[in-house]
């Protein structure tokens, strides 16, 4: 075959497409046990951030958040149907990868289009949550993960509640692909600044937390359950609005929080 014969061109361009194809395949392959790992420690430097054990910008190691995250924060798996401990039941706290789980038939409950405020169509049926506690040992807060659909992507963060059960203490996003300077925002350090202090539920226990068109008015009655928009991500704002009505809501830890701190949320806690 000549070198400079279509065929030997084809024959060359087939042969370093293959190359290249097992060279990307093996890289791909090698690299996942690395990404995922480091997956889970940006999770817990997330959850670290929203516990108020690690600080804005602070630098750490590795090694440091492993440590901070083992002896600071207690991870508890829980019923989200019945908000009771999963102890008890078939399933291993220390091996539960509660992402894949959302994503598995047998491990999720489909929810029905009414009542999917946070659009992820179904939602697996054990969540973790993180108590954070005072050196006297009382409850300080407590953080749960939370994720929903904004614009582009799905949403994946974490939402830290006072000890009242009613009060923002923080909020943290680690994962999406909205749209860089606009929906991108919500990892903005200046953002999420606005949270601490916001009141979650009324005193009946409605939710009435919501993230507004503009920016909040000191004026409103509603001042307390407002947080500015963030300018041109409409839909991405009002989609962390509707992922913490939802996962706050009934058909997730709903039950867990109302067993936690009480009928009346915010009227004091029980911790227990």
């Amino acid at each position: 075959m000549e070198r400079d014969s279509v065929p030997h061109t084809l024959l060359v361009a087939t042969l370093v497409c293959i190359v290249c194809s097992v060279l990307v395949a093996g890289a791909a392959v090698g690299l996942r046990p690395r990404q995922q790992s480091n997956k889970r420690l940006d999770q817990k430097k997330n959850v670290l951030l929203a516990s108020g054990i690690l600080s804005e910008g602070q630098r750490v190691s590795d090694d440091e958040i492993e440590q901070r995250f083992t002896t600071s924060i207690e991870k508890i798996l829980i019923n989200l149907e019945t908000g009771n401990p999963a102890a008890s039941e078939a399933v291993d706290p220390e091996t539960y990868d509660q992402r894949a789980a959302s994503k598995d038939p047998a491990r999720s409950v489909p929810i029905p289009p009414a009542q999917d405020l946070a659009g992820i169509k179904q939602r697996e049926k054990y969540g973790f949550v993180y108590k954070v506690r005072h050196p006297n040992g009382q409850l300080d807060r407590i953080v749960l993960p939370i994720n929903g659909k904004g614009l582009w992507s799905t949403l994946y963060g974490f939402l830290a509640l006072d000890a009242d059960g009613t009060t923002v203490r923080a909020i943290t996003f680690y994962e999406h692909r909205e749209t860089p300077g606009l929906g991108a925002e919500i990892e903005n350090p200046k953002w999420r600044a606005i949270w601490p202090g916001k009141q979650i539920f009324d005193e009946s226990g409605e939710i009435k937390l919501e993230v507004i068109k503009g920016v909040v008015s000191p004026d409103s009655p509603r001042v307390k359950f407002e947080v500015d928009g963030i300018s041109g991500a409409t839909i991405t704002s009002k989609g962390v609005t509707n992922l913490i009505r939802y996962w706050l809501g009934p058909d997730a830890f709903g039950p867990y929080l109302q067993k936690l701190f009480g009928q009346s949320l915010g009227e004091g806690a029980n911790d227990g």
